[in-house]
């Protein structure tokens, strides 16, 4: 075990004290040489003159400078044998010394020692300078260490992570679908290698760039490959590290890291989350943090102020650009506002084909069918797939991931780990109806995404799953498309009402209902999608100081309120109507693919359709054609 010597001083300290402590009460009770002779027992000044005048005393050795005497007395009383006695003598007693020389008593004097003198003084100079030196060493080292007590004189100064080259090991070369953002870094990297270029037609650098996008989309990312493309000075530091709860302190590190900035212009300057910091100014119940305001006003200054901040740019990263002062986002501080959305099936297959460098793939796997199963998934999200697919490989003890990996870990990182499938004969039979009756669903509707698999294996809360592939990604969406999502939807309740009766119905749909309530509701009140009009009568937005729903007021009357409410109602019930029909007329084969189900637990889309084609027509789907 490693032993430091800021550990070793930890421990002696208390003992050094305690040693000084114990050194004093040594020193004091060898203040005189008498301890030496320590007296059985004591006797009273008036006592002693009276064994003196009965002649019992024989020798008095004087200490302390006449202070205390060792008396030397036998007698009757003392059992007439000789016995050591201690006296205080008073500070006045000119009469004592005749007496003595009159009684024929020896008597010596015992001057104080120096020698005990010397130790003391040596002993109280000794042990402070070591506690001092032991102080002084901790607070030295106590400076060097971020957030030790030396550092209470440094609260103001900026946390900024400085790199007088950046090496990230990212470029450009390792960010992929995000082109958009991508050519407007690059842009600003152009202009910091070569100036003359842009300068030369009266072009001014960016002042500032804010990245917007979800989580996981590869703005951090971005930045990085910034720093590493740059080549020059780059500062990196998160909006929270701004704010203390000390007064002024956010404020004095603002400045402090632009003053930094300046001395190495031209340079970058990364905030993440920066929406710690920037915060709207004044909102809030209650009012709003005085401390953080004060920050974000200084930050205002520096970034476009009275004395500006050439050759320094501003790169700044957030998810939450709804809360963001108006005064941080204007022209001048922020120039540009790049978005960085989740990728399409394109951006996705770029990614997957970047994180696959260091993937041992199989031949089998294709990445273009991997990219076409996750709609939706951020470059995050699909870096942990491939990093599950390859521990899975690995648990499994192959050489090379295979798409049986790639398949279980997607399944994973949508809907949880793999439970332990039913053994409940009943139970499994009514979860099977229910999935096959989505799928069936799905199936038989043109304007539906096409059955991936079914599968009876429990992930997560779901005790059974429906995966469909969509045939696009679907940025806009038709009527058609949102009523046959809302059939399939309800395909599992429909099936549980026809096969098992109305009184048997689950609580396995409830997740289903609430999806299907939502969708219901956006096509009548955001998309305009019903008898009331093309009009939006409710927004997306909300007060984000209020939560998301406390702030949101209705804009319409009662009367609208209630068409609304019928209006929805009226959408769910026809598709529910003709999600019935579709079960009732498909009922052989549902039972056929029922007892296939509860046999193999998943089958894939497929032979699912395989199944399904041979007893009823099947529409033609829309071909995907993203990829060409």
């Amino acid at each position: 075990m490693k032993i430091s010597w800021k550990s070793v001083l930890l421990w002696s300290l208390p003992i050094l004290v305690v040693l000084f402590f114990l050194w004093q009460g040594f020193v004091a009770s060898n203040n005189t040489e008498f301890g030496k002779n320590i007296a059985s027992s004591r006797m009273t000044y008036g006592r002693f003159l009276e064994y003196l005048d009965m002649g019992w005393v024989k020798r008095v050795d004087l200490y302390d400078d006449g202070h205390t005497a060792i008396v030397e007395a036998i007698g009757p009383e003392l059992g007439n044998r000789i016995q050591r006695i201690r006296v205080e003598l008073p500070a006045t007693a000119p009469e004592l010394i005749p007496k003595l020389k009159k009684a024929n008593v020896d008597i010596d004097a015992h001057p104080v020692s120096d020698n005990n003198s010397t130790v003391g003084v040596i002993g109280n100079l000794i042990f402070p300078i070591l506690l001092i030196g032991g102080l002084a060493f901790l607070f030295r080292r106590s400076n060097n260490m971020p957030g030790g007590p030396g550092q209470a004189m440094n609260f103001g100064k900026s946390k900024a992570r400085f790199q007088m080259e950046a090496t990230t090991g990212v470029t450009f070369e390792d960010v992929a679908g995000v082109d958009e953002a991508k050519e407007e870094f690059e842009e600003v990297v152009s202009f910091l290698k070569r100036p003359e270029r842009f300068t030369a037609v009266g072009a001014k650098i960016p002042k500032g760039v804010l990245l917007v996008g979800p989580p996981g989309t590869g703005k951090t990312l971005l930045a990085k490959a910034i720093a590493g493309e740059s080549g020059v000075p780059f500062f990196s530091i998160s909006g929270s590290e701004f704010v203390e709860m000390f007064v002024g302190v956010g404020a004095s590190r603002v400045r402090d890291l632009f003053k930094k900035a300046k001395e190495n212009s031209p340079c970058i300057v990364f905030i993440d989350e920066i929406d710690a910091v920037g915060r709207q100014r004044g909102t809030g119940i209650g009012g709003g943090n005085d401390e953080r305001e004060q920050t974000l006003n200084q930050l205002l200054t520096e970034m476009d102020g009275f004395e500006g901040n050439t050759g320094i740019i501003i790169i700044a990263a957030t998810n939450r650009v709804d809360v963001l002062d108006a005064a941080l986002l204007r022209p001048g501080r922020f120039d540009r506002q790049v978005t960085v959305n989740v990728p399409d099936v394109r951006g996705r297959l770029e990614i997957l084909n970047v994180h696959a460098r260091n993937k041992k793939l199989s031949e089998e796997i294709s990445l273009e069918v991997i990219a076409r199963r996750t709609p939706g998934f951020s470059g995050a999200d699909l870096a942990n797939l491939l990093n599950e697919a390859a521990i899975l490989t690995a648990r499994r003890r192959k050489k090379a991931v295979t798409m049986s990996e790639v398949d279980a870990s997607i399944d994973r990182v949508i809907a949880g780990m793999e439970g332990t499938a039913l053994v409940d004969s009943k139970t499994k039979r009514l979860i099977a109806y229910h999935e096959v009756g989505h799928a069936i669903v799905g199936t038989l509707l043109q304007e539906h995404d096409p059955v991936q698999k079914v599968t009876l294996i429990p992930r997560g809360q779901a005790k059974g799953l429906t995966w469909f592939t969509p045939s696009d990604d679907q940025s806009l969406i038709s009527r058609s498309q949102i009523l046959a999502r809302i059939m399939g939807a309800l395909g599992g309740r429909a099936a549980e009402e026809v096969v098992f009766g109305y009184p048997e119905v689950t609580t396995g749909a409830g997740n289903d209902l609430q999806q299907v309530t939502s969708m219901a509701r956006q096509m009548v009140t955001r998309f305009g999608m019903s008898n009331i009009g093309p009009l939006a009568l409710e927004g997306q937005g909300s007060d984000p100081f209020l939560g998301r729903s406390m702030g949101a007021s209705s804009e319409y009357s009662e009367d609208v309120a209630s068409r609304i409410d019928m209006q929805v109602r009226s959408i769910i019930q026809h598709c529910h109507d003709e999600t019935v029909q579709i079960i009732k007329d498909n009922r052989v084969v549902i039972d056929q693919l029922v007892d296939l189900l509860i046999e193999k637990e998943t089958i894939d889309g497929q032979e699912f359709s395989e199944i399904v084609a041979s007893y009823t027509p099947i529409p033609q789907k829309p071909e995907y054609k993203a990829l060409l």
